[in-house]
Protein backbone atom coordinates (compact mmCIF):
# COMPACT_ATOMS: atom_id res chain seq x y z
CA UNK A 1 0.00 0.00 0.00
CA UNK A 2 1.27 3.81 -0.73
CA UNK A 3 0.22 7.20 0.00
CA UNK A 4 1.30 10.01 0.11
CA UNK A 5 0.85 10.65 3.84
CA UNK A 6 1.11 8.66 6.14
CA UNK A 7 -0.91 9.98 9.44
CA UNK A 8 -0.36 8.37 12.90
CA UNK A 9 -3.30 8.65 15.20
CA UNK A 10 -6.93 9.38 14.68
CA UNK A 11 -7.19 12.35 17.07
CA UNK A 12 -8.33 15.94 16.53
CA UNK A 13 -4.80 16.50 15.05
CA UNK A 14 -4.77 13.75 12.57
CA UNK A 15 -8.20 13.71 11.73
CA UNK A 16 -8.21 17.65 10.78
CA UNK A 17 -5.25 17.32 8.84
CA UNK A 18 -6.51 14.30 7.36
CA UNK A 19 -9.57 16.69 5.89
CA UNK A 20 -7.42 19.49 5.23
CA UNK A 21 -5.31 17.38 2.87
CA UNK A 22 -8.16 15.50 1.55
CA UNK A 23 -9.62 18.74 0.24
CA UNK A 24 -6.48 20.00 -1.54
CA UNK A 25 -6.85 16.69 -3.26
CA UNK A 26 -3.38 14.94 -1.87
CA UNK A 27 -3.95 11.26 -0.66
CA UNK A 28 -3.09 10.45 3.01
CA UNK A 29 -3.99 7.38 5.32
CA UNK A 30 -4.58 7.56 8.95
CA UNK A 31 -3.48 5.16 11.18
CA UNK A 32 -5.41 4.49 14.82
CA UNK A 33 -4.18 1.78 17.07
CA UNK A 34 -7.60 2.27 18.81
CA UNK A 35 -11.47 1.78 17.70
CA UNK A 36 -13.66 4.68 16.64
CA UNK A 37 -15.34 4.12 19.80
CA UNK A 38 -12.72 4.26 22.04
CA UNK A 39 -10.76 7.65 20.13
CA UNK A 40 -14.47 9.41 19.80
CA UNK A 41 -15.08 8.67 23.59
CA UNK A 42 -12.14 10.43 25.07
CA UNK A 43 -13.29 13.24 27.55
CA UNK A 44 -11.03 15.83 26.62
CA UNK A 45 -11.65 19.78 25.71
CA UNK A 46 -14.84 21.97 25.59
CA UNK A 47 -13.66 25.24 24.35
CA UNK A 48 -12.81 25.73 20.82
CA UNK A 49 -10.35 29.20 19.99
CA UNK A 50 -11.37 31.54 17.07
CA UNK A 51 -9.01 29.83 14.70
CA UNK A 52 -10.30 26.20 15.63
CA UNK A 53 -14.18 27.59 14.82
CA UNK A 54 -12.61 28.65 11.40
CA UNK A 55 -10.77 25.66 10.25
CA UNK A 56 -14.19 23.69 10.92
CA UNK A 57 -16.06 26.45 8.83
CA UNK A 58 -13.21 26.21 6.63
CA UNK A 59 -14.04 22.49 6.35
CA UNK A 60 -17.44 22.09 6.18
CA UNK A 61 -17.89 20.50 9.37
CA UNK A 62 -19.66 22.96 11.41
CA UNK A 63 -23.41 22.71 10.40
CA UNK A 64 -23.51 20.95 13.86
CA UNK A 65 -21.19 22.75 15.81
CA UNK A 66 -22.83 25.96 14.55
CA UNK A 67 -26.86 24.71 15.91
CA UNK A 68 -25.47 23.03 19.03
CA UNK A 69 -22.20 24.92 20.03
CA UNK A 70 -22.52 27.56 22.33
CA UNK A 71 -20.58 31.17 21.90
CA UNK A 72 -19.60 32.85 23.99
CA UNK A 73 -18.12 36.13 24.56
CA UNK A 74 -16.84 36.28 28.01
CA UNK A 75 -15.20 34.70 31.01
CA UNK A 76 -15.52 35.09 34.48
CA UNK A 77 -12.74 34.96 37.54
CA UNK A 78 -13.64 34.36 41.27
CA UNK A 79 -11.69 35.61 43.96
CA UNK A 80 -12.28 33.79 47.28
CA UNK A 81 -15.91 33.70 45.68
CA UNK A 82 -15.84 37.46 44.62
CA UNK A 83 -16.84 37.12 40.87
CA UNK A 84 -16.33 39.23 37.96
CA UNK A 85 -16.44 39.45 34.19
CA UNK A 86 -13.77 39.64 31.29
CA UNK A 87 -15.72 40.66 27.97
CA UNK A 88 -13.77 38.47 26.02
CA UNK A 89 -15.06 39.98 22.95
CA UNK A 90 -15.15 43.21 23.21
CA UNK A 91 -11.81 43.71 24.44
CA UNK A 92 -10.44 41.52 21.48
CA UNK A 93 -12.90 43.56 18.69
CA UNK A 94 -15.42 40.85 18.33
CA UNK A 95 -13.59 37.64 19.06
CA UNK A 96 -15.39 34.89 20.79
CA UNK A 97 -15.09 31.14 21.62
CA UNK A 98 -17.41 27.74 21.60
CA UNK A 99 -18.07 25.42 24.30
CA UNK A 100 -18.73 22.57 21.69
CA UNK A 101 -16.62 18.84 23.36
CA UNK A 102 -14.04 17.29 21.67
CA UNK A 103 -16.51 14.10 21.65
CA UNK A 104 -18.51 16.19 18.86
CA UNK A 105 -16.30 17.39 17.23
CA UNK A 106 -14.63 13.67 16.94
CA UNK A 107 -17.87 12.76 15.41
CA UNK A 108 -18.42 14.98 13.07
CA UNK A 109 -15.06 14.45 11.64
CA UNK A 110 -15.59 10.51 11.80
CA UNK A 111 -19.11 10.94 10.16
CA UNK A 112 -17.55 12.93 7.37
CA UNK A 113 -14.53 10.74 6.56
CA UNK A 114 -15.94 8.10 4.68
CA UNK A 115 -18.25 10.12 2.67
CA UNK A 116 -15.38 12.44 1.39
CA UNK A 117 -12.90 9.23 0.88
CA UNK A 118 -10.95 9.62 3.87
CA UNK A 119 -8.98 6.24 4.48
CA UNK A 120 -8.85 5.39 8.46
CA UNK A 121 -7.42 1.92 9.84
CA UNK A 122 -8.31 1.21 13.24
CA UNK A 123 -6.94 -1.29 15.15
CA UNK A 124 -3.52 -1.12 14.36
CA UNK A 125 -1.44 -2.75 16.79
CA UNK A 126 2.49 -2.33 16.86
CA UNK A 127 3.06 0.63 14.80
CA UNK A 128 6.71 1.24 13.50
CA UNK A 129 7.53 4.27 12.02
CA UNK A 130 11.10 3.32 9.02
CA UNK A 131 13.44 5.06 7.56
CA UNK A 132 12.45 8.57 8.62
CA UNK A 133 15.81 10.43 8.03
CA UNK A 134 15.49 8.92 4.05
CA UNK A 135 13.96 9.33 1.12
CA UNK A 136 11.40 6.54 1.47
CA UNK A 137 10.01 6.12 4.74
CA UNK A 138 7.32 3.47 5.92
CA UNK A 139 5.03 2.22 8.25
CA UNK A 140 4.44 -1.56 9.96
CA UNK A 141 1.63 -2.24 11.77
CA UNK A 142 -0.12 -6.03 12.29
CA UNK A 143 -4.24 -6.08 12.13
CA UNK A 144 -5.95 -9.26 12.49
CA UNK A 145 -2.82 -10.77 12.67
CA UNK A 146 -0.96 -10.46 9.79
CA UNK A 147 2.03 -7.79 8.76
CA UNK A 148 1.16 -4.37 7.07
CA UNK A 149 2.69 -1.46 5.41
CA UNK A 150 2.39 1.80 4.50
CA UNK A 151 4.98 3.33 2.10
CA UNK A 152 4.64 7.23 1.41
CA UNK A 153 6.89 10.53 1.38
CA UNK A 154 5.70 11.86 4.73
CA UNK A 155 4.60 10.66 8.09
CA UNK A 156 2.40 13.06 10.49
CA UNK A 157 2.69 12.14 14.01
CA UNK A 158 -0.42 12.74 16.12
CA UNK A 159 -0.53 10.07 17.94
CA UNK A 160 -0.30 11.97 21.39
CA UNK A 161 2.06 12.27 24.23
CA UNK A 162 2.46 8.24 24.50
CA UNK A 163 2.39 7.53 21.01
CA UNK A 164 5.31 5.67 19.00
CA UNK A 165 5.71 8.98 16.90
CA UNK A 166 8.07 11.68 18.89
CA UNK A 167 10.05 8.57 20.18
CA UNK A 168 11.08 7.67 17.19
CA UNK A 169 13.35 10.84 17.43
CA UNK A 170 16.84 10.14 18.05
CA UNK A 171 17.93 11.24 21.67
CA UNK A 172 20.45 13.62 21.14
CA UNK A 173 18.00 15.29 18.03
CA UNK A 174 14.90 15.73 20.51
CA UNK A 175 15.23 18.21 23.22
CA UNK A 176 12.38 17.87 25.78
CA UNK A 177 10.75 20.64 28.47
CA UNK A 178 8.57 19.81 31.38
CA UNK A 179 6.95 21.21 34.11
CA UNK A 180 5.05 18.74 36.37
CA UNK A 181 2.66 20.40 38.76
CA UNK A 182 1.82 19.22 42.06
CA UNK A 183 -1.71 18.33 41.80
CA UNK A 184 -4.15 17.39 39.63
CA UNK A 185 -8.05 17.97 38.08
CA UNK A 186 -11.21 16.08 39.72
CA UNK A 187 -13.70 16.12 37.35
CA UNK A 188 -17.57 14.98 36.76
CA UNK A 189 -19.90 15.18 34.23
CA UNK A 190 -23.47 15.58 34.99
CA UNK A 191 -26.75 16.14 33.14
CA UNK A 192 -27.75 19.07 35.25
CA UNK A 193 -27.94 22.86 34.34
CA UNK A 194 -24.62 24.85 34.24
CA UNK A 195 -25.13 27.37 37.09
CA UNK A 196 -23.77 29.99 34.62
CA UNK A 197 -23.71 30.52 30.86
CA UNK A 198 -20.31 31.25 30.62
CA UNK A 199 -16.72 29.69 32.65
CA UNK A 200 -16.04 30.36 36.17
CA UNK A 201 -12.64 30.26 36.84
CA UNK A 202 -12.30 30.21 40.63
CA UNK A 203 -9.08 31.13 43.24
CA UNK A 204 -10.03 29.95 46.59
CA UNK A 205 -8.06 29.07 49.30
CA UNK A 206 -9.24 25.76 49.51
CA UNK A 207 -8.14 25.64 45.48
CA UNK A 208 -8.72 26.29 42.02
CA UNK A 209 -12.26 25.20 40.85
CA UNK A 210 -14.01 25.77 37.07
CA UNK A 211 -17.75 25.65 36.26
CA UNK A 212 -17.96 24.73 32.94
CA UNK A 213 -20.14 23.11 30.35
CA UNK A 214 -20.75 20.69 27.54
CA UNK A 215 -24.52 22.06 26.47
CA UNK A 216 -27.49 24.37 28.45
CA UNK A 217 -28.19 20.59 29.88
CA UNK A 218 -25.00 18.93 30.62
CA UNK A 219 -22.41 20.55 33.10
CA UNK A 220 -18.48 19.87 33.41
CA UNK A 221 -16.94 20.91 36.63
CA UNK A 222 -13.61 20.37 38.15
CA UNK A 223 -11.92 20.85 41.08
CA UNK A 224 -8.01 20.97 41.90
CA UNK A 225 -7.24 18.18 44.09
CA UNK A 226 -4.09 16.03 45.27
CA UNK A 227 -2.22 13.98 43.27
CA UNK A 228 -2.54 11.24 45.87
CA UNK A 229 -6.27 11.15 46.07
CA UNK A 230 -8.84 8.10 44.96
CA UNK A 231 -11.99 8.89 43.10
CA UNK A 232 -13.78 6.20 45.81
CA UNK A 233 -13.22 8.62 47.96
CA UNK A 234 -15.29 11.58 46.49
CA UNK A 235 -19.02 10.72 46.42
CA UNK A 236 -20.66 13.23 44.24
CA UNK A 237 -22.23 14.84 48.06
CA UNK A 238 -18.78 15.49 48.65
CA UNK A 239 -17.63 16.64 45.50
CA UNK A 240 -20.82 19.15 45.44
CA UNK A 241 -20.62 20.37 48.72
CA UNK A 242 -16.55 21.23 47.61
CA UNK A 243 -17.29 22.80 44.24
CA UNK A 244 -20.04 25.00 46.00
CA UNK A 245 -17.70 26.01 48.72
CA UNK A 246 -14.73 27.26 46.24
CA UNK A 247 -17.04 28.61 43.27
CA UNK A 248 -18.18 31.03 46.27
CA UNK A 249 -21.88 32.45 47.45
CA UNK A 250 -23.23 33.67 44.15
CA UNK A 251 -22.47 30.84 41.70
CA UNK A 252 -22.28 28.06 44.10
CA UNK A 253 -25.93 29.21 45.07
CA UNK A 254 -26.56 28.59 41.46
CA UNK A 255 -25.23 25.25 41.49
CA UNK A 256 -27.60 22.62 40.50
CA UNK A 257 -26.84 19.14 41.84
CA UNK A 258 -27.00 15.66 40.50
CA UNK A 259 -25.73 12.60 39.65
CA UNK A 260 -21.94 12.23 37.99
CA UNK A 261 -22.40 9.32 34.90
CA UNK A 262 -18.18 10.47 34.67
CA UNK A 263 -15.52 11.17 37.28
CA UNK A 264 -11.63 11.40 36.61
CA UNK A 265 -9.07 12.67 38.12
CA UNK A 266 -6.36 14.17 35.44
CA UNK A 267 -2.50 14.98 36.16
CA UNK A 268 -1.12 18.31 35.53
CA UNK A 269 1.77 19.16 33.09
CA UNK A 270 3.56 21.97 30.77
CA UNK A 271 5.61 19.56 28.11
CA UNK A 272 7.23 20.20 24.83
CA UNK A 273 9.55 18.32 22.61
CA UNK A 274 11.97 20.07 19.98
CA UNK A 275 12.38 20.05 17.17
CA UNK A 276 8.80 19.32 15.38
CA UNK A 277 10.33 17.76 12.70
CA UNK A 278 12.75 15.11 12.17
CA UNK A 279 13.62 14.09 7.88
CA UNK A 280 10.16 13.05 6.62
CA UNK A 281 8.34 12.89 10.12
CA UNK A 282 6.84 16.03 11.62
CA UNK A 283 5.16 15.68 14.78
CA UNK A 284 1.56 17.18 15.54
CA UNK A 285 -0.80 17.85 19.20
CA UNK A 286 -0.11 16.00 22.09
CA UNK A 287 2.82 13.76 20.51
CA UNK A 288 4.90 17.63 20.60
CA UNK A 289 3.38 19.38 23.48
CA UNK A 290 1.30 19.38 26.30
CA UNK A 291 -1.04 21.82 28.03
CA UNK A 292 -2.61 22.20 31.38
CA UNK A 293 -6.22 22.22 31.01
CA UNK A 294 -6.37 26.01 32.69
CA UNK A 295 -7.48 28.00 29.47
CA UNK A 296 -8.13 25.40 27.22
CA UNK A 297 -5.55 24.99 24.66
CA UNK A 298 -4.59 21.38 24.11
CA UNK A 299 -7.11 20.71 20.95
CA UNK A 300 -6.75 23.95 19.43
CA UNK A 301 -2.90 23.95 19.28
CA UNK A 302 -3.17 20.71 17.74
CA UNK A 303 -5.83 22.56 15.25
CA UNK A 304 -3.10 25.08 14.69
CA UNK A 305 -0.35 22.55 13.81
CA UNK A 306 -2.07 20.75 11.27
CA UNK A 307 -3.48 24.28 10.22
CA UNK A 308 0.53 24.97 9.25
CA UNK A 309 1.47 21.70 8.16
CA UNK A 310 -1.21 21.25 6.04
CA UNK A 311 -0.44 24.69 3.96
CA UNK A 312 3.34 22.89 4.04
CA UNK A 313 2.28 19.96 2.44
CA UNK A 314 0.10 21.18 0.18
CA UNK A 315 3.00 23.75 -0.97
CA UNK A 316 5.10 21.30 -1.52
CA UNK A 317 2.85 19.00 -3.60
CA UNK A 318 0.97 21.77 -5.64
CA UNK A 319 3.47 24.15 -5.99
CA UNK A 320 6.68 22.08 -5.83
CA UNK A 321 8.26 24.51 -2.60
CA UNK A 322 9.73 23.54 0.46
CA UNK A 323 9.62 26.30 2.13
CA UNK A 324 6.63 25.66 4.37
CA UNK A 325 8.55 21.89 5.60
CA UNK A 326 11.44 23.80 6.06
CA UNK A 327 10.00 26.32 8.33
CA UNK A 328 7.06 24.05 9.89
CA UNK A 329 8.95 23.52 12.82
CA UNK A 330 9.44 27.07 14.20
CA UNK A 331 6.32 28.57 12.84
CA UNK A 332 4.53 25.65 15.07
CA UNK A 333 7.05 26.14 18.42
CA UNK A 334 6.60 30.15 18.33
CA UNK A 335 2.97 29.87 18.51
CA UNK A 336 3.22 26.59 21.04
CA UNK A 337 5.11 28.24 23.45
CA UNK A 338 3.39 31.63 23.47
CA UNK A 339 0.28 28.58 24.38
CA UNK A 340 2.19 27.31 26.96
CA UNK A 341 3.17 30.54 28.78
CA UNK A 342 -0.32 31.94 29.28
CA UNK A 343 -1.63 28.02 30.04
CA UNK A 344 1.28 28.06 32.67
CA UNK A 345 0.05 31.91 33.75
CA UNK A 346 -3.47 31.08 34.03
CA UNK A 347 -2.49 28.15 35.93
CA UNK A 348 -0.41 29.70 38.51
CA UNK A 349 -2.81 32.55 38.87
CA UNK A 350 -5.89 30.64 39.98
CA UNK A 351 -4.25 27.14 41.45
CA UNK A 352 -2.65 26.63 45.16
CA UNK A 353 0.37 25.28 45.49
CA UNK A 354 1.69 22.79 48.26
CA UNK A 355 5.15 24.68 48.41
CA UNK A 356 3.88 28.31 48.34
CA UNK A 357 3.52 30.53 51.30
CA UNK A 358 2.14 33.27 52.72
CA UNK A 359 3.67 35.82 50.28
CA UNK A 360 2.87 34.09 47.07
CA UNK A 361 -0.83 33.79 48.07
CA UNK A 362 -0.83 37.95 48.79
CA UNK A 363 0.62 37.98 45.16
CA UNK A 364 -2.01 35.85 43.59
CA UNK A 365 -4.92 37.94 45.53
CA UNK A 366 -2.89 41.33 44.40
CA UNK A 367 -2.57 39.77 40.77
CA UNK A 368 -6.63 39.17 40.64
CA UNK A 369 -6.91 42.41 42.27
CA UNK A 370 -4.52 44.44 38.95
CA UNK A 371 -6.90 42.35 36.85
CA UNK A 372 -10.08 43.45 37.78
CA UNK A 373 -9.36 46.96 37.31
CA UNK A 374 -7.64 46.91 34.70
CA UNK A 375 -8.28 47.09 30.95
CA UNK A 376 -4.75 46.65 30.10
CA UNK A 377 -4.69 43.39 31.95
CA UNK A 378 -7.73 42.20 30.75
CA UNK A 379 -7.21 42.59 26.82
CA UNK A 380 -3.73 40.38 27.69
CA UNK A 381 -5.67 37.91 28.93
CA UNK A 382 -8.81 38.00 26.42
CA UNK A 383 -6.14 37.93 23.62
CA UNK A 384 -4.52 35.14 24.58
CA UNK A 385 -7.84 33.16 25.46
CA UNK A 386 -9.66 33.51 22.62
CA UNK A 387 -6.73 32.66 20.64
CA UNK A 388 -3.44 34.37 19.31
CA UNK A 389 -3.22 34.44 15.46
CA UNK A 390 -1.43 32.15 13.11
CA UNK A 391 2.02 33.95 11.69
Amino acid sequence: MRTQVAIIGAGPAGLLLAHLLRRSGLDAVVIERRDREYVEGRVRAGVLEQVTVDLMDELGLSQRMRAEGLVHTGTNIAADGDLFRIDISELTGGSTVMVYGQQEVMKDLFDAAEPRGVRIIFDAEDVALHEIDGTKPYVTWRKDGAEQRLDCDFIAGCDGYHGVSRATIPDDVLKTFERVYPFGWLGVLADVPPCDHELIYSNHERGFALASMRSPTRSRYYIQCGLDERIEDWSDERFWDELCLRLGPEAGARVTRGASFEKSIAPLRSFVSEPMRHGRLFLAGDAAHIVPPTGAKGLNLAASDVIMLGQALTEHYLEGSDAGLDGYSARALARVWKAERFSWWFTSLTHRFPDRDGFDRKMQVAELAYMRGSRAAQVTLAENYVGLPLV
